[in-house]
This record gives structure tokens, sequence and C-alpha cells, in this order.
């Protein structure tokens, strides 16, 4: 009876009618987005240049420089998780006027979506930012368009010569031969100059490999070969120009600092106190009073100090390095300059955004050596960095939860020093010393500064670096903090001990020192996929339980379906995915889960769940070069197709697509169907007698059966969900055997997506695994994975979960959040808890959460026997799933001081509009 009124409770959820169909106007951005104006402070008081350590410890994206000045902030790329390292180190985004991008990939570019998005929805008017970068642009903001709206983008710039359809460049190139003025005002000029690589005979392509170079040493240059397209040679054999090849080197100079006026000495060339000695302070000449003498500025002032001049160089691949030491207009930055005196100009820093082993070659620290006394800091991925978490306060977070339960929450994997010597190039330290003989040179680390004002303070500064902190020292501060701890990690580690669980039967230690015992745990029957199941079956590892942005404890969606030597999926893949699959798995670890994925499946267009995705496919991409294998499978809603395909032409992400509308139980019957009818077709004798016909009634009969099924006039679908605008195209039967391929080979069954109540196109997905024997010839069931993505509870959610061995269900807002959850089209914790109970589901975790819950959310204890509250970096394997709901009491004591929101005003102060 009470599961049948949860039934009705579930099917009867009222939802947002106008925000599953798009037409939601609260869902549309502002029109005109703004902008700072801001008034300027030429006389800085402070001014400096600061790594921003983005991807330092993971090697998952290239680090961020910020330029800062009293009233303006300048930002050079935006890798992934920017946004979140921002609201960690509260470096307000609302101050940020102008980013700039080096070059235009996934390493320096995949934050800047969800950046530009949380920027528009700043305040009451929304807010925008300049974005500069090579023509290039142009392909990522095409791309981004298909889910970012326009008004956020329209101070995007791009410069540099336009490249044509067919290779080369339209425009003349020898007018980029200067430098491109960007900004130009009374506190700095920013100018750009173009890097292009020259593939000139004897160069190095990218793609081969030097006789000196290890295999290891080639997958780390290529990825920096972002654009690994196939090259078009032209009609001297030489590659043509490609979209992503195009680099940039960012001279910024700060104004001089003008010399002091001298009044003694005014006084003495005959001029009064009063309006003449502020013509001369202003830079004009005056008459003297007394004397019959014109006096100069230069007569009365202090000498004028240069303005510092500080370089950001971003040169990924030898080819671009034998550009960069040929570019004429660089002449007067180097000490040897030959032109006349008054032409040259000193340089005070340079940061080097490349590969260490690029920076370390004899021809590169030649180049550097011309600068002088600058100070260089080596800003690429470091060995050193490794091991010191740049989201210090997850990682913290990470180290508790260790502690209580090793088993949910394995501790982070970093290489060890071991494999770092095996796997990079020579030690960049020893690269170090070869240049410092002759220039100052230093490693980057996470937020190293270079004071350019007050001049007196010029030079490095390192203050505010993060030391790395011992994990025993986070234990150490929680058992001071709450000593149950230690009898709570004890009772839990138990939980893996009890032989009564190893023959299926659930049961509580009796000597539970700490929590009192909740009849509801004996409740729980053993399903039958569970006997004897290895532990090597399939482990659900958790990268992002957040909502909507980035938090410093949670990140946004992804989960990784582990299925060990069968490879793996990724289940959404929000915007630092990688980072999370290396704070999880270790570098090399990651590497590895990458290239086994068989397929990654997007639930829907928002960018909260998609934006990873261009960094992971990009990855393994240059993981796999030279080894034979499939494009990889991505499954997601048409538009993500969209997007996919405007952003190939920046970037090749060596992937296939498929239609998540494909992929419904109606649609994939209908195929199966189609496919029996074409064997009746042709005969054995002539097995191509009737292709074309048996084609075309595939094509035809596909798509006549998807639409009357999945969009039948009066169903529940055809309201809020739009019909699709044309039939199925000719590569979509390949595809779906492309995806019956990767379910053999990683032992699924079925991966079967159905729509869901959210925005247009949203989509669940089930997993499920296929029968296996077990030791003595008994077939066992094949376990089920249930993923609602973002929804309303749906009665299409309940009809798929039935009888689910794990229902994976967003729970974005708390109980009495009903209101909200309806407007957004989102769940609350007991809608989700009654979804699952309605199914019959075995275990339930939550996910999703609000960033108002930044740590625990708040949680009703009612119904909870099924359940898990899931965290970043929680790794649940499946013969773990009968201790799950055991372990969520300890983690409410682990939390129990911070079952309210205590962060959210940080994260308010963040993302919030400066006075």
């Amino acid at each position: 009876m009470e599961e049948a009124t949860e039934a009705k409770k579930a099917d009867t959820a009222g939802f947002n009618k106008r925000r599953a169909e798009g037409n939601d106007k609260n869902d549309r951005p502002k029109k005109n987005l703004q902008r700072k104006v801001r008034s300027l402070n030429p006389i800085n008081t402070l001014s400096y240049v600061q790594i921003l350590g983005t991807g330092m410890d993971t090697h998952d994206t290239s680090p961020s420089v910020l330029l800062f000045f009293d009233k303006q902030r300048f930002i050079f790329n935006a890798g992934e998780g920017l946004q979140r390292f921002c609201t960690e180190h509260k470096i307000k985004l609302s101050k940020i006027d102008h980013i700039f991008l080096s070059r235009v990939c996934s390493e320096t570019a995949g934050g800047l979506p969800g950046l530009l998005l949380t920027l528009a929805g700043m305040g009451e008017e929304g807010m925008s930012v300049n974005v500069w970068g090579p023509s290039d642009l142009k392909y990522l903001v095409d791309a981004m368009r298909c889910f970012i709206p326009n008004a956020a983008m329209v101070h995007t710039r791009s410069f540099g010569p336009t490249l044509g359809s067919v290779g080369g460049f339209m425009d003349d190139q020898t007018k980029f031969k200067e430098p491109i003025v960007l900004v130009d005002d009374e506190v700095v000029k920013i100018s750009a100059i173009l890097l292009l690589p020259n593939f000139s005979k004897g160069t190095r392509l990218p793609n081969e490999v030097t006789s000196t170079q290890n295999p290891t040493e080639k997958v780390l240059d290529d990825r920096m070969d972002h654009a690994s397209q196939p090259f078009k040679v032209n009609g001297n054999g030489r590659p043509n120009a490609k979209p992503g090849d195009m680099s940039v080197v960012y001279i910024c100079e700060l104004p001089e600092i003008k010399g002091k006026f001298d009044p003694e000495k005014a006084k003495a060339l005959g001029l009064k106190p009063g309006s003449k000695y502020r013509e001369l302070q202003l830079g004009n000449s005056v008459h003297s009073d007394f004397q019959n003498i014109t006096v100069h500025p230069s007569d009365v002032m202090e000498p004028s100090i240069p303005g510092p001049i500080v370089l950001l160089v971003d040169c990924p691949t030898e080819s671009h390095l034998e550009e960069l030491v040929s570019i004429k207009c660089l002449s007067r930055y180097y000490v040897d300059f030959s032109g006349p005196p008054e032409n040259a100009k000193g340089v005070t820093c340079v940061i080097h955004l490349g590969p260490a082993s690029l920076i370390s070659s004899p021809n590169y620290q030649s180049w550097m050596k011309r600068f002088g006394l600058a100070q260089h800091i080596m800003a690429g991925n470091e060995r050193k960095n490794v091991e010191i978490p740049i989201l210090r306060a997850s990682a913290r977070i990470a180290a508790r939860l260790n502690y209580l339960c090793p088993q949910f929450f394995p501790a982070p994997g970093f290489w060890s020093l071991q494999n770092l010597d095996c796997l990079a190039p020579e030690s960049t330290a020893s690269s170090e010393g070869s240049v410092s003989k002759s220039c100052e040179s230093v490693s980057a680390e996470n937020l190293l500064k270079f004071t350019l004002r007050p001049f007196a303070r010029l030079g490095l500064d390192k203050s505010v670096i993060p030391s790395q902190v011992a994990s025993s020292d986070i234990i150490d501060e929680l058992i001071s903090e709450i000593p149950e701890v230690v009898d709570a990690a004890h009772c839990v580690s138990r939980f893996w001990h009890q032989s009564a669980e190893i023959n299926g039967e659930i049961s509580l230690a009796k000597d539970n020192e700490v929590l009192v015992e909740e009849p509801w745990y004996n409740e729980n029957t053993l399903p039958s996929c569970l006997e004897n199941i290895r532990r090597d079956d399939l482990e659900i590892v958790l990268l992002g339980t957040g909502s909507s942005q980035p938090s410093k404890y949670r990140n946004v969606t992804s989960i990784h379906i582990n299925l060990f030597s069968k490879g793996g999926l990724l289940l959404d893949c929000g915007e630092g995915t990688l980072g999370q699959l290396k704070r999880r798995y270790g570098v090399e670890g990651a590497d590895n889960a990458v290239r086994g994925l068989s397929c990654i499946w997007i639930s829907h267009i928002h960018a909260d769940h998609h934006t990873g995705l261009a960094r992971i496919l990009t990855l393994r991409r240059d993981l796999l070069k030279g080894v034979p294998h499939e494009p990889l499978l991505v499954v997601g809603p048409r538009k993500l197709k969209f997007f996919l395909d405007a952003y190939q032409r920046l970037e090749d992400l060596d992937m296939q697509f498929l239609d998540c509308k494909h992929t419904t139980e109606a649609s994939l019957l209908a195929f199966e169907g189609v496919t029996e009818l074409n064997r009746d077709y042709s005969s054995p004798a002539s097995p191509t007698r009737f292709e074309d016909m048996s084609i075309k009634n595939t094509e035809r009969q596909l798509a006549e059966r998807v639409d009357s099924t999945l969009f039948a006039k009066g169903s529940r679908m055809q309201s809020y969900w739009k019909r699709p605008g044309s039939p199925i195209d000719n590569s979509v039967v390949p595809i779906v055997k492309s995806l019956q391929k990767v379910l053999n080979e990683t032992g699924l069954e079925a991966l079967i997506s159905f729509p869901v109540i959210h925005c247009p196109q949203a989509f669940g997905v089930v997993l499920q695994a296929s029968e296996r024997l077990n030791s003595v010839g008994k077939m066992i069931p094949g376990w089920k994975v249930v993923y609602s993505g973002d929804t309303r509870p749906c009665p299409e959610l309940i009809d798929a979960s039935r009888g689910a061995t794990v229902l994976i269900h967003e729970a974005t807002f708390e109980d009495g959040m009903v209101d909200e959850a309806v407007a957004r089209n989102h769940s609350t914790t007991k809608e989700a808890i009654e979804v699952g109970n309605s199914a019959g589901v075995y275990r339930i975790i939550l996910t999703h959460f609000s960033q108002r819950y930044p740590k625990i959310p708040v949680l009703d204890d009612t119904h909870m026997h099924k359940t898990c509250i899931g965290f970043d970096m929680m790794s649940i394997n499946i013969a773990d799933l009968p201790v799950a709901p055991k372990v969520l009491p300890y983690l409410k004591l682990l939390f129990r001081d911070e079952m309210i929101v205590d962060e959210e005003d940080e994260l308010i102060e963040a993302a919030s509009v400066a006075s």
C-alpha cells in the first residue's frame, strides 16, 4: 500500500512545462550584459603578475596567469577548473575585465564556457568580459553558441590572419609581423605577437619522433600538439596552417614612473612656485621668470624609471620555436639590440607556458639568454607541483573521508617520484640549472607572484605559495575536533569483516560504541545479481556531485563507470572531469582510464554536464596516436552534436556521435526489427542484391518506428519535448552497430536512454550488465544501473528503474524547497528516494546537490535504508553495496557541525559583483 502511494506521488509530481519545452523566460539571459566601466588609477599602488596554478597538481590543463592592478584584472588562459580555483582562493570573478588566450584549444580555454555563463548570471543585469584570442577563436565561439547565449559572447575579439577553408591563410601574413595592440590605456599596454609554426626543411613535425626522443617524451609533446588533424600539404611538400596552429606571445608594458620634481633646481633656474611647476611635471617646457632661458622638464626632474615589461610566451612545439627565434619585432626587447638606443626596451619578467621538454632544448635556452637579467618563470606543468593540491579545501575533506571510510574514499592517487622520473623528460631542475648560468630562472608554483609596483618591491614574492600539508596533520586536526571519529572509523572498517555479510545477511556489529543501531538496517535482502559478485566487475566513481557551477568542495557532474579490464564509461562530463580523474586515479592511472573509455553518455545540453568533454576526447586522441583504435562513441542529445561538429573545426576529437533518441528502447527495438527484415531481403547467394533498397528501408522504417513510439500523439512526452525535425541520416545505422560492439566488449547487455523532464532533449540512462555463470555453472542475472540525469520525478524514470541494482538520482534541493525544484525541473532529496522506493531499487545514490550545500546536504533520516549520499571521489564497488547505507550515519558524524550552509557566503563573495 505504501509503495503504491509513493508511486502515485512520484507519478503526479509537478513540473515546469515551459522550462521543459525551452520556453521559460527566466532561463533566458539578459539581452545586454554589462561590462564594468572602472575609473582607472594610472599611479597604481600595487601591481603584480601571479600564477594561478590550475592543472599544476594534475597536469590536465594549462595554468592561468593573473595580471593585477588596483582597478583592473587581466587573466591569460582559462583552462578547466579556473572558476573553481578562483572560488577557492577568493579571486573575484566580477573584477576580471579581459581574458586573453595564448592558444585556442581545450587546454587553454576549457574553463571559458562556464566562466562566461557564471558572469552572465551575476547580479540583476549580468556581466560580460572581453575575451581575446587569435583568429581560431571564432571556431570556439561558433561552437559555444550551441549552449551559451550570444549576449554572453558579444565581447569576444579575435586577431590575426583568417584561415582559409582548404588550409593556408586568406590574409597577407606580412601585415601581422608587428605587435597587435589590444589594450592601451594609462595603466597598461597589452600587445600580441602571433606565432605560427615554421615547417621549414629540417624542422620536425609534431607527429614525428626524433632519433633521440623516447616514446614517453613524444606523448608529452603530443599533448601540446592539440590540433592534430591530418596535415594538408602545400606545393612545397610542407603542411599548410590549420585551426589551432596559432600561438601568441603577449607583451604587457606598464607606463614609466616619472622622476621626482626638484623645486630647488627650479628656483635656481629663476622659476617662481606656481603653475609653471605643474607644466614641467606634465612634461612641458616653460620660460624662466627671472632669467632669459627656457627650462625643460629634464632640467628639474629626476630621471624617469622605465615601466616594467612582462612577456607571456606560449611556444608549444619545435616548429613554433623556429618561428619564435626569428621574429624581428622582438629584437628591441633583447639586450643585444643593435637599433637606436631610444627604441630599446628592457624586459623585467618572462613567463614561459610551453612544455618543459621544449624549454630545456639548447635553442630555447639560447633564446632566453637574449633577455639579459630578466626573471624567467617556467609555468609549464612541473613535476614538483604534483603532490601539492591546488584545491586545498576539497583535498582536506577527501583526507578526512578517507580516514573514516577508505573503502569508499580511496586516498588520492599521485604519481610516485619513480614514475615521474620515468615518464617526464630530463629533469626541469637540470634545465633550470643550465639556464641560470646566464639568466634568472625559477619553476612556477601555485600563487607565485612577481611584483611590478611599487618599484621598491620589484621581484618575486613567494609569501602566499601554499605549502604541502601532510594527511597526518589533517587527521590529527580531525581527531582533536571530533574525538569520536576514531571509534567511528573502527566501526566502519568492521563492516567489511563481518562473516554474516559474506553469506548475504546484512546486519550491524552489536558493539557499536558510537551510534545507535537503526532497525531498518535489517530490512535489506541481497538481490540475486550480487550473488558471488566479483570486485573487478563494477565500480561507480562519483567525480563530480555538485550542480550548476563548481564550488570549493563539489565539482560539477560526472560519473565514471569503471568496468576494470573491460574498460569504462562516463555518464556526463562536466568541466574539470579530467582533473577529477587524475585526483582519483593519479596522473598515469587517469591516462589509462581515458584510454579504456568505451563510451561517453551525456544527459542534456546544460554546460555543467558536458563542458569537460573536449578535454577528455583530445587527451584520448593523443594517448592513442599510432595505436589502432576506433573513434570514441559519444551518446548525447542532438544539440550536443551541433557543438561537437562546430568544435571539431578547431580540434580533431576522434569521436563518433549517436543521438540519445536512437538509444531509447523503442528505437533499439525498431532497429533490431528492421535489421532482421533486411536479412530476409538478401539471398545467401547474392548478399548485396537489395543493398540499396534495404538501406533505404532501414532508414525509413526506423524513423517511422521511432517517431510513432517515442512521440506518439497524445503521449506525455510530446507535450514538452520538441519533435525532431529530420529523419534518420545515413550514418545512424552503422553507429548503432558500433554501440552494439561497445556493449559486447564491455560485458553490457544494453545501454538504453529514456526521456526525462528537465529541458528539451533531456534523458536518463539504463546500463544493464549481461548474465554471468558462477563457479558451479549457475546463471546469475546481470546488475542494472540507472542514472536519472537532471529531472523531476516522472513515470518514465520509475519504469526504467524497476528492479535496478543502483539508482543514481539527482537531489538538487532539500525537502523544504519543492517549489524551487518544480520551477527548475529538479528533484528534492525526498522525491529522489520516493522514485527509488516506487521502482523497488536496491540502492539509491544521491548526487547533483545545489552548491548551497557545500559539504553535506540537509537530510531527513526517513526511508534512508537504501540510500547513500554522494561525495566527490566516492568510489562504490558493487560488492560493497550492502554496506553503503550503513556508512551514512558516520558521515553525518564527520560533518555534524557543518550540516547548515557555512560556505555559501564565500561562494557568493567569489561570484558577486564588486562595488
